[in-house]
């Protein structure tokens, strides 16, 4: 019952008029989707050249403590959550990187909200505005030269 009740304040909180500036898609230089809230910005980016998706998470306030773990909850339709230990810290910088972001890209873009968090701390971002933005990142050119 507890956690239901977290959704619920969590979903309230995040979709809160004013609360958030919306997702943002862009293709160059490399295919980026952004958002920034009162907590924190986040950035995702796709590099073909490599091919690498990035998740970054930065703290508006404060640093990341150290964690020995990394995750991100969806709450929606099809919500899930994911966790990983690949993550590195930098001060108040959260970073991820993988050959994959398919659930990341799911969690985004069939969900109300999504929180990511550490064994200390967490940010809440709302998704209401994050589907088109998502269907146009995960559709950015994979064929993009690499440049030197």
């Amino acid at each position: 019952m507890r956690f239901h009740a977290f959704c619920a304040v969590a979903l309230a909180l995040a979709t809160t008029p004013g609360a958030a500036v919306a997702w943002e898609f862009t293709p160059e230089p490399i295919c980026t989707l952004t958002h920034s809230n009162a907590q924190a910005d986040v950035k995702i980016t796709f590099d073909a050249s490599q091919p690498l998706y990035t998740l970054t998470i930065t703290l508006k306030d404060g640093e990341w403590a150290p964690s020995p773990g990394f995750g991100m909850t969806f709450v929606g339709p099809m919500g899930l959550s994911i966790s990983t230990d690949a993550h590195q810290i930098s001060g108040n910088m959260l970073t991820v990187r993988d050959s994959g972001f398919g659930n990341v890209l799911n969690g985004l873009e069939f969900n109300a909200v999504a929180t990511s968090f550490t064994a200390s701390q967490s940010v809440d971002m709302s998704l209401q505005t994050a589907a088109e933005p998502v269907r146009a990142f995960r559709a950015c050119p994979s064929d993009v030269p690499a440049t030197s």
